[in-house]
């Protein structure tokens, strides 16, 4: 038997993206269908969707790890372990927690140096955005301004954990920042009236395996008296790379968000 496990399923993306960053893809048998991210990792056998699994499928690749994620996979889980399999199920619903999985992923597979390393690379990239989103608020003194990430349309649910944070880190200020921490999705529903009392300077929207629709935003009941709505700074981003708690988010997600809220912090209000 390996000394560290060999055969891994990823039953999501972020474990898959991280084993590649690793340099161990060569240990991933199977993934998730809606994996994107190495692009040679959407070769690999793929056995689940994010709240089923194929386990027959699974099975047949004979792996000695599969990784999962939140309380969405829990029946997953459950069923996998029944049937003898070795399960790691990740919760990560913050920074902190991404670079905390990304260190473990590293430990379960032997390279916990690497892993370090990839985590220290990481925190300091983030901290050079943070850095370089105070230095342009400085000279100008000027308020930070005002998002409201659009998670999902119907019903409005506002963004996650840690898409609130690298809102913040990329220079924005979340305009719901008191559900931030409410894991799922249904707690961090609001609603249409709030988001134009609380009036965003921009509108951010990431809407999980469809296209944004800004128009159908804009033509909102009401919304046109947000200051966001009203100036046309209504903005998509990838679901790929913000929705997913892992290396995409911390890197080409939060570079998004900095890249929407320079273009249009000009325009904002002082």
């Amino acid at each position: 038997m390996a000394d560290y496990p060999a055969r891994i399923v990823c039953l999501t993306e972020e474990t898959t993206e991280t084993l590649y960053l690793l340099g161990e893809g060569h240990r991933v048998v199977g993934v998730s269908a809606y994996t994107v991210r190495p692009p040679e990792a959407k070769g690999k056998p793929r056995v689940s969707a994010f709240i089923n699994a194929n386990f027959d499928k699974i099975e047949a690749l004979r792996p000695d790890l599969i990784l999962a994620f939140s309380d969405l996979q829990a029946d997953i889980v459950a069923e996998l372990i029944r049937r003898g399999h070795a399960v790691y199920t990740f919760n990560q619903r913050s920074v902190a927690e991404i670079l905390q999985m990304i260190r473990i992923v590293g430990g379960l597979v032997g390279v916990g140096e690497k892993a370090h390393a990839l985590a220290r690379r990481l925190e300091g990239e983030l901290g050079e955005i943070r850095g370089a989103a105070l230095d342009a608020e400085a000279p100008k003194a000027r308020r930070r301004p005002r998002v409201f990430f659009e998670e999902w349309p119907d019903p409005l649910i506002s963004g996650i954990r840690w898409v609130e944070e690298l809102v913040e880190i990329a220079g924005g200020d979340p305009i719901f920042p008191e559900l931030r921490d409410r894991s799922l999705g249904k707690d961090r529903i609001v609603n249409a009236e709030d988001v134009i009392a609380r009036n965003p300077d921009i509108i951010v929207a990431s809407w999980c395996g469809k296209p944004v629709q800004i128009d159908e935003i804009a033509a909102r009941p009401g919304w046109q008296r947000i200051s966001a709505v009203a100036a046309g700074r209504i903005d998509e981003i990838d679901s790929t790379i913000i929705l997913q708690p892992g290396p995409a988010s911390l890197t080409d997600g939060v570079r998004a968000l900095r890249a929407i809220i320079t273009r249009y912090t000009e325009t904002c209000a002082p």
